[in-house]
């Protein structure tokens, strides 16, 4: 069974130990889910837990499980009365990253994205798309087509065979149209998708 720690950099394993082990938080690895690559939440008993989606690229796996310890911490400075992804989390997490931003722990190709991304971060890595660009170049597909990059009205199916059309990016996510229900769904930026034509045949190959 692939950890926490196996999914990860290998020259952050011991930075990533030394911030979980003394934390009340469980951390599990889910399959993926198209409207997110992680989450924290306090549970109704009180206990932590954050969920990671499982993933070949071990930089955005590394990413998000620094993002949500983040807001752990964050919440548990200065209370859950905080904006999720207001100015006490930015902070926090930026200090949690900094000590990772080399070329031991990343790729060089990297670092200028991250160190871009991370002087404001946003509340979802994949609302940065030049950071998305360069992250999906060590997906093991690094040739899919992911939603920001279709024009508006473009068709596109999800990989569950779901066919849309894209609209209008409201504030992170793009609100699309499903062709059979003609039912309106927000859809992450993120979700990787394969193009349709104008009867419904995929034309590309992910």
């Amino acid at each position: 069974m692939t950890t926490v720690f196996d999914a990860i950099p290998e020259a952050a394993r011991i930075y990533v130990k030394g911030l979980l082990t003394p934390l009340p938080i469980a951390v599990k690895i889910t399959p993926k889910r198209l409207s997110k690559h992680g989450d924290y939440r306090k549970r109704m008993d009180g206990k932590h837990e954050i969920t990671l989606n499982e993933t070949e690229n071990p930089y955005r796996f590394l990413i998000t499980l620094i993002h949500e310890i983040a807001h752990y911490i964050a919440f548990e400075t200065h209370g859950f009365q905080i904006k999720p992804h207001g100015r006490e989390w930015k902070l926090v997490y930026k200090e949690l990253m900094m000590p990772l931003l080399h070329p031991e722990v990343f790729p060089e190709v990297l670092l200028p994205f991250l160190a871009k991304h991370f002087k404001n971060p946003k509340a979802a890595t994949d609302t940065d798309f030049h950071l998305v660009r360069a992250l999906n170049c060590f997906d093991s597909n690094p040739n899919k087509t992911y939603i920001f990059e279709l024009s508006l009205g473009e068709a596109f199916a999800l990989p569950n065979g779901r066919k849309f059309i894209r609209g209008q990016q409201r504030r992170k996510r793009f609100e699309c149209v499903e062709i059979r229900t003609q039912k309106k769904y927000l859809i992450s930026p993120q979700a990787a998708v394969q193009r349709l034509d104008s009867k419904g045949i995929n034309t590309t190959e992910n």
